[in-house]
Parts: structure tokens; sequence; C-alpha cells
């Protein structure tokens, strides 16, 4: 703890606004100043960063500076990342293979404990929030495991269990397609009506042994099911506001953060462009839509391939990208926070996860100090910016770990 007040106070000397550095053009210095003191003062909880898949596709060194990729050591502790969920995705396309989803997730695991094993000085696991704060006090980044997409629990209860064990503390019940759990917003096909009678014993294990539930990615009705069942407080780990994508499943609308907030959940904001704005949203439907066309019309079935690769940057610099602003993201705080109070959102930026469409001046970690900086602008009190960097899902966190406590 020493060591952390020390750091400090040598950030906030040097944090003065005749010190600070590379002030974003049109940003007011000394607010900036303020802004990036609060962002290492503060815990930052980001709920969910894809470090993990894009590591299975092209392997970097993240505890040094990484030329590709939003996140890595240096820029996280520029922008003042603390807890980041890393995310242990796994692709719907394993849920057609037995056992498939399930070795994707071990070997994800894997990579990234031998991450944090080779580089201590840097990284650490934190399996409750006070290993989160204990990490916090030594300079440490923690990675917590979110697992995207609960396929990798097949059919086998004692899954819920067994990855506990291995680290994972949420489960984002599934992903892009309805699978032995539940429906998901992105599937037309609604085959469950929500959860499934598995899906229900899934969401009672995961409050037995405190895995957090997290119903993002989820259809509405799942949605709804969830917080009729669930004994603990859920999250929406990088999901954004309904309100501003119309008629988008993805996304929360109103009713449904009402419903989380009387549950004690938090949702998490999305930073993905698509995720903000309607026009980001429709031009993104629009490029997933001509990708799929031109790997239809050439017999391509991996979208990784060089020519599928080539075409669609040649289509974007067609139909230049609509990019929302840092502004955006706070545009959806301001929703949540009037709608239902500043104890029901947080961070879940999707970094690593939603391409090349992240807003202006909100690029990669190096940048939470500008949303401080906007939460500021708007007159947020200090608590409540604190509130909304990490506090509220260590809240939602350590509610789920008494629960499980109590029940076993």
């Amino acid at each position: 703890m020493r060591f952390r007040i020390m750091l400090l106070a040598l950030l906030v000397a040097c944090t003065s606004s005749k010190n600070i550095e590379n002030v974003p053009e049109g940003y007011d210095a000394d607010v900036y100043a303020k802004a990036v003191e609060l962002a290492h003062k503060y815990i930052i909880l980001d709920g969910h960063i894809d470090v993990p898949y894009r590591l299975e596709e092209e392997m970097q060194d993240v505890s040094q500076v990484t030329a590709k990729g939003d996140f890595d050591h240096p820029r996280a502790k520029q922008g003042g990342l603390d807890a980041a969920f890393m995310s242990i995705y796994i692709p719907a396309r394993f849920q057609k293979t037995t056992n498939a989803s399930k070795e994707v997730a071990e070997n994800l695991i894997a990579m990234m404990d031998s991450i944090i094993a080779a580089n201590p000085d840097k990284f650490a696991h934190a399996g409750t929030p006070d290993k989160v704060r204990h990490n916090f006090d030594k300079g440490l980044i923690s990675m917590p495991y979110g697992m995207e997409n609960g396929s990798a629990i097949e059919d086998d209860l004692s899954n819920v269990e067994y990855f506990h064990n291995k680290g994972i503390r949420y489960i984002t019940l599934t992903h892009g397609k309805k699978n032995l759990i539940c429906d998901s917003s992105y599937d037309p096909e609604k085959g469950w009506n929500g959860l499934s009678p598995f899906g229900e014993k899934v969401v009672a294990e995961m409050n037995r042994v405190g895995i957090i539930v997290d119903i993002s990615h989820v259809s509405d009705s799942t949605f709804y099911q969830v917080l009729r069942l669930t004994k603990v407080p859920a999250i929406c780990s990088h999901s954004s506001v309904r309100a501003f994508t119309p008629s988008w499943e993805r996304n929360v609308d109103d009713d449904m953060l009402r419903a989380l907030a009387m549950n004690g959940g938090v949702i998490q904001i999305n930073f993905g462009s698509g995720f903000l704005t309607q026009a980001a949203n429709e031009q993104g439907t629009e490029f997933r839509e001509h990708r799929a066309t031109f790997m239809e019309d050439h017999g391509i079935t991996n979208s990784s391939d060089p020519r599928v690769e080539a075409e669609m940057e040649r289509y974007k610099k067609e139909h230049p990208p609509e990019y929302a602003d840092v502004e955006t993201v706070i545009d959806h705080i301001d929703h949540v926070v009037k709608l239902v109070g500043v104890d029901h959102v947080g961070l879940g930026s999707d970094f690593d996860g939603v391409g090349d469409s992240l807003p202006t001046h909100l690029k990669s970690v190096a940048d939470y100090p500008n949303i401080v900086y906007h939460l500021l602008k708007r007159g947020y009190a200090e608590e409540d910016i604190h509130k909304i960097l990490g506090e509220n899902v260590l809240r939602v966190w350590q509610k789920v770990m008494e629960y499980a406590t109590a029940s076993n």
C-alpha cells in the first residue's frame, strides 16, 4: 500500500497542467490533468478485452508495445487500466462438434496463464475483488477471465465449477448463435424462447459456485428470464444502450435497463461505433453483408482469406467508416445514469474485439483518461467517476462471491 501511495503522490506532482504532455487537441489542459490523475488514482476495470483470441490468431508480446491491437502493458499503464477481464471467446462454429468449445476455452486459458506467469512484474491473476485491490496497490494489472459463450460448458453442469477453478469469473451465456443454454440476440432462430431447461440449471450453478452471469449477447427473452432466476446481480459485460440504435437486439433497451437496475446489476458500455450510433450500426451491417456476399460468390469459407481482406479494404475506401466519438460513449453513460442511477453503469470496451470501429479519441487502452475528462466536463462528481470506472462491477462481483460462500 505504501508503494502505491508513493506512486500516486509522484503522479499527482507530475500531472499538473504545466507538466502534462500530449493533451488532446481542443481539451482544457487543467481538466485533462485532473482526468489523468483520477484515471490512476482509482481502479479502472474493463469488463471485456479480446486479447486471448487476438493472440490465438497472431501471437504478440503484450508485455511490450505491440504494433497491432488495442492492448499492451505500456499503453494500459499509460491509460490507468488496472483490471482487464480477458475474454475467453468461443466462436459459435465450435458448437457443432462435441467438446470442441471446451477445448478452445482450455487452450485460451492456458495461453493467458502462461503470459501472466512469464510477466509477474506486470500482470497477475485475480479471482476476487480483494485480489484486484491487492494487485492495484502493487502496481500490477489484474487479468481475471470472462468466458464469452457458455458453449464450453457443453452438456455437463460440472463444467461450471471446473471453469471457475480455472479462473473464469463471468460467463456470457451465448454468443452469435443459439446454444445449449439459451437463445442469442444475433440468431433469428429463437428455439428455446429464452433459456433452455439446461440453461436454467446453468444459471443456478453459476450462482452456487460464484460466477457472474453475463447477459450480453442473449435474446431479450433470455435477459428477462435470467433476471427472474438469478439470486445475485447480473452484468452486461460489453453492451450499449438501444435507445441510440433502435431495433438492434444486441443492445439493451430502457425497460431492460430498469430490470437490470432492480436486480442490482451493471451494464458496461461497449466502445464499438456500431454499438454507439445508428449510422455506424447500419454501415456495419452493410459491411458484413457485402463480405458475406463476396465470400459466397467466390466459394470462400474463411473470412481471413487474403482475397476477402483485399476486397474489404477496397470496399472501405469506397465507403469510409462512420466513427463515433468518445463523447458518444459518455452519452450512453449519461442515459443509463439518468434512467436508473450511477450505480448501474461501467466500462466494457470490447478492445481487440470490434476491429477498427473504435471511436475517435478512444482507440486503445491508453485512452481511458479521455473518458474521465468528458465525465468531468459534464459535471460528474469524483465519487461517481470512481463508481463508473470500476467500483460498480466490483460491488456486483463481491455480492456474487458472498452468495456462493453462503450457499456452500
